[in-house]
């Protein structure tokens, strides 16, 4: 395993609740401010996690400018006021941003003892493996 400094282990903790705000923000029919404070609490996570210099060059980079573009326009919508569209989105960006992660993500949830059980049923299987497979827009540059 790795270790990680106290800075990122907060940057851990930023992030994970702004996933829990936007979840929350989601749940309570999507709720702007929720909403606002999920993006900001995940953005300075992911940016306390791997660096600010490295966050600025992982959404600016070239072939990423439609993801990255989706991504802080959502936010914007949202902050602007309608947080249903802007969620539609910022969820558009966020796919075409972290779609190369995809794979991985889902080979380490598939050794996970029970959700490794359930990713594997017929249904969700079929999903999982289309959505582990690369297709060309990943590869556009």
């Amino acid at each position: 395993m790795f270790e990680l400094t106290d800075t990122q282990k907060i940057g851990v903790g930023l992030a994970g609740f702004g996933v829990f705000f936007l979840f929350l923000g989601m749940l309570l029919l999507f709720d702007k401010s929720l909403l606002a404070l999920g993006n900001i609490l995940f953005i300075s996570g992911l940016a306390t996690v791997i660096g600010g210099k490295r966050t600025f060059f992982f959404f600016f980079q070239r072939h990423k400018v439609k993801g990255s573009l989706a991504f802080f326009g959502g936010i914007f919508v949202v902050l602007a006021g309608w947080p249903l569209i802007g969620m539609i989105i910022e969820c558009y960006g966020f796919a075409l941003l972290f779609s190369g992660f995809f794979p991985v993500a889902i080979n380490f949830l598939r050794r996970v003892p029970l959700l490794g059980t359930l990713l594997n049923l017929p249904g969700i299987s079929r999903l999982i493996n289309w959505l582990e497979t690369p297709t060309e827009r990943q590869y556009e540059h």
